[in-house]
């Protein structure tokens, strides 16, 4: 069959409730999971499993090529919120993205990925993020990296001093109400974190076994619940899934808690969502640490991103040129004039000096994965210096945090 042919006999349309079990199976290709991946895991077996990320579809938007009825191609865009540099965004998560082997090489994706950044777009998700398979498959489609993950193995010995500090820490369930009010606090303190929603916590411990779901809670002198620490300890090893305080205190006081327990392990590993010094900010700094890309995003919508996007200055006009290889309303001028009262109006007459930049390195700059300066020494931005200085001064040097995944 030719390949027009075989277009034609497909139809694009929103996967509903009545399709589930089709969802269900493609799902269950898309996530390949093994025997053991579902032991350490907690479920019992794989349709445990897919039952478990069934709310997906039920929350988010669903759009997939059928082929005579059948579900063959799929992508969802999970609802979600996060903090940009302070302010709050809706965001649309990209997930359960796939397409049986046998129809690949026909563009459905591409199709798929432009219908789920418009329906973003409607919704009113002016930034979408994203797990990627494929670093490179995502960059030609827009989206470029958002965050690093940070993994680290520190000897027993290399465990910091005891600092001294005015509170203490207490072991409370993973779901204790100290818990999720921390978070909540640092989210909202930290750029790129997501705004989590009960489902969002489920979707956070949906991989983790039960047995190592432990929570310690750092309280300052008042009482006040300051920091968190998911870890648990086995096979003389402390690991830590996760750490987020409000206060070097905090911090202080969880480390504090780690080091108690040097008679009981030989090392401790863990991951750091961020580009936080470790090594620096240890006594022995000689510790293994590696980092790889985490999450990606993409902005949607590039006149309504930077309308409301929360810059830290104001600058001379000037204006971006803008291409992407997807989403048509995004290619072209978009110039940024400041009023008296500081606020940005976005327009398509171009104002100034331009900036010439795909919608990834857009994605990158705004989002502060990497500085104007080096995004303009490797030649990703074209532009003159006196906009270079000004895009320095007016993008908050803020890196992102992001430890969820869906």
């Amino acid at each position: 069959m030719e390949d027009h042919e075989f277009r034609d006999s497909l139809e694009l349309k929103p996967v509903e409730m009545e399709h589930v079990a089709q969802f269900n199976e493609l799902l269950s290709y898309v996530f390949q999971f093994t025997e053991a991946d579902l032991e350490e895991s907690g479920y019992e077996s794989k349709r445990e499993l897919i039952k478990s990320k069934q709310p997906i579809l039920e929350l988010s938007k669903v759009f997939g090529w059928f082929h005579e009825d059948k579900l063959i191609s799929q992508i969802a865009i999970y609802p979600c919120e996060v903090n940009i540099h302070g302010k709050l965004f809706k965001m649309g998560g990209v997930t359960g993205v796939g397409t049986y082997p046998e129809y690949a090489n026909h563009g459905l994706m591409q199709d798929l990925i432009h219908v789920a950044l418009e329906n973003m777009r409607q919704d009113k998700q002016w930034i979408s993020y994203l797990y990627p398979y494929s670093i490179p498959y995502y960059r030609r489609k827009g989206w470029e990296i958002l965050s690093d993950k940070l993994s680290f193995k520190i000897r027993d010995t290399q465990l910091p001093k005891q600092v001294e500090v005015p509170g203490l820490v207490e072991r409370v369930s993973v779901d204790h109400e100290d818990v999720f009010s921390v978070y909540a606090r640092f989210a909202r303190q930290n750029h790129g974190a997501l705004i989590r929603s009960e489902f969002n916590w489920e979707e956070y411990w949906r991989f983790e076994n039960l047995e190592e779901r432990t929570a310690a809670v750092y309280y300052g002198a008042n009482q006040e619940p300051l920091g968190v620490l998911f870890y648990w300890v086995a096979e003389e090893v402390f690991h830590v899934k996760e750490m987020f305080y409000l206060n070097q205190e905090a911090r202080d006081g969880l480390w504090n808690f780690i080091s108690a327990h040097f008679s009981m392990i030989y090392w401790v590993k863990g991951d750091i969502y961020k580009n936080e010094p470790l090594a620096f900010l240890l006594d022995d700094s000689q510790i293994k640490e590696t980092i790889e890309p985490y999450f990606m995003a993409r902005i949607v919508d590039v006149k309504e991103f930077l309308t409301a996007y929360p810059f830290a200055s104001t600058a001379k006009p000037f204006h971006f040129i803008v291409t992407d290889p997807v989403a048509e309303w995004n290619n072209g001028i978009f110039s940024l004039l400041w009023d008296e009262n500081d606020q940005v109006t976005i327009s398509n007459e171009p104002l100034g000096n331009p900036v010439h930049i795909d919608i990834q390195t857009l994605t990158c700059l705004m989002m502060n994965y990497r500085r104007p300066s080096y995004l303009y020494r490797i030649e990703h931005i074209e532009t003159d210096k006196e906009t270079l200085h000004s895009l320095e001064r007016i993008i908050p040097d803020q890196e992102a945090y992001f430890s969820d995944y869906f």
